[in-house]
């Protein structure tokens, strides 16, 4: 199934933000017995560092290159093979370190609520490219 450019920028950015979604629901549910604002100061150190060194680089490199196809194109193609696999590597991680207790929940909870963020930030962000697109072209 062949889709044009803009529906592979909607594409990203529901992806990106059910997986933030998924990830924050685990932050908030590993949270409930270690809240305290060193935590939340270092989940947002966590966010900041996720979106500045990954999460952004990788969106603007996504969207340049969507927007850079000339025709439609296969409705998968909004990540190139390298994000699906950095995206796997990390599924797996996450799943084996909840699943063998590799890490404390406090670990996860703040680690995941850093992480999650950024990657609803992420997902936010290409919904509004996708916005944005098509506003441009309705013009």
């Amino acid at each position: 199934m062949k889709v044009k450019k803009e529906i592979l920028l909607l594409c990203a950015g529901i992806v990106w933000l059910i997986a933030g979604v998924q990830i924050l629901k685990i932050a908030i549910v590993a949270y409930q017995n270690y809240l305290s604002i060193f935590h939340l100061l270092i989940s947002f150190l966590i966010f900041v560092i996720f979106w500045k060194c990954i999460f952004k680089k990788m969106l603007y490199k996504h969207v340049k290159r969507i927007m850079l196809y000339a025709s439609k194109q296969y409705i998968w193609k909004f990540f190139d093979m390298k994000s699906y696999m950095i995206m796997c590597f990390m599924m797996t991680l996450g799943i084996c370190i909840r699943n063998f207790h590799l890490w404390k929940l406090m670990y996860i909870a703040i680690f995941y609520a850093g992480l999650g963020s950024a990657l609803c930030l992420s997902g936010c962000m290409f919904l509004k490219k996708f916005i944005m697109y098509r506003k441009e072209e309705v013009l």
